[in-house]
């Protein structure tokens, strides 16, 4: 639930199974650029298409089989702040980001939401130690994260963008606090239940949407400002 977290001087930028062919998304992807995003034609695009049935011992254990997966995401995390900087500097005086550039930081942040909607028992599949560095979703995992490539971006939106994105903050601080009462039903719902409850985890999803969307909006992705919406 929590993506957002500082990185540096210039934003405040997001945070967040064995891998397997067929899963159907909605979105296109040509030559890693996604055609489609999302539904709702925001160039951000974050969703989980997983079955809601998970064995009841995941809460349990799903966290701890993720710790390798953690470390990794945890040195992209760090990586993609340093990319945020320079894409900073990049935009300011080149009005874009170099595609391979903007694809690395997508890719990281892809793998963050695999890793974090396994952790939290969304889905049974282990995420792949997948690096794809591409802009559309490679589809190889059930949790999907496309950002559209932008061409060309405003030179002076990266010095006003943080200010712009305030409501949002203020939003999510409420967001977020309900996300923690989800997440505690949610963790005893699967244990008794063995099946995650189809509107708490379409709440959780659409939290990390929503934060992934402001995430990309000030860490310089996108200027399209991103909706008050979880879907």
């Amino acid at each position: 639930m929590d993506y957002l977290q500082d990185a540096g001087p210039f934003t405040y930028q997001a945070l967040v199974s064995e891998p397997s062919a067929g899963y159907c998304h909605d979105g296109k992807i040509e030559g890693g650029h996604l055609m489609d995003a999302a539904g709702s034609g925001y160039p951000v695009r974050l969703d989980l298409e997983a079955p809601l049935t998970v064995a009841r011992w995941r809460p349990l254990v799903n966290w701890i089989l993720a710790i390798p997966q953690f470390i990794i995401a945890a040195g992209l995390q760090y990586l993609r702040r340093a990319l945020l900087i320079v894409s900073f500097f990049m935009v300011l005086f080149t009005e874009q980001i170099p595609e391979q550039l903007f694809n690395l930081i997508v890719m990281s942040y892809r793998y963050q939401w695999r890793v974090k909607s396994y952790a939290v028992w969304m889905r049974e599949s282990y995420p792949p130690f997948n690096f794809n560095m591409v802009a559309g979703d490679d589809g190889i995992d059930p949790a999907i994260l496309s950002i559209q490539y932008p061409t060309k971006l405003k030179r002076w939106m990266p010095l006003v963008k943080w200010f712009l994105a305030i409501p949002h903050y203020f939003v999510l601080i409420f967001v977020y606090i309900a996300a923690i009462f989800v997440f505690i039903a949610s963790f005893f719902a699967v244990l008794f239940t063995g099946r995650y409850p189809k509107g708490m985890r379409d709440f959780g999803v659409g939290v990390s949407r929503w934060s992934m969307r402001v995430a990309a909006y000030i860490g310089f992705l996108t200027d399209e400002y991103p909706p008050f919406s979880l879907t």
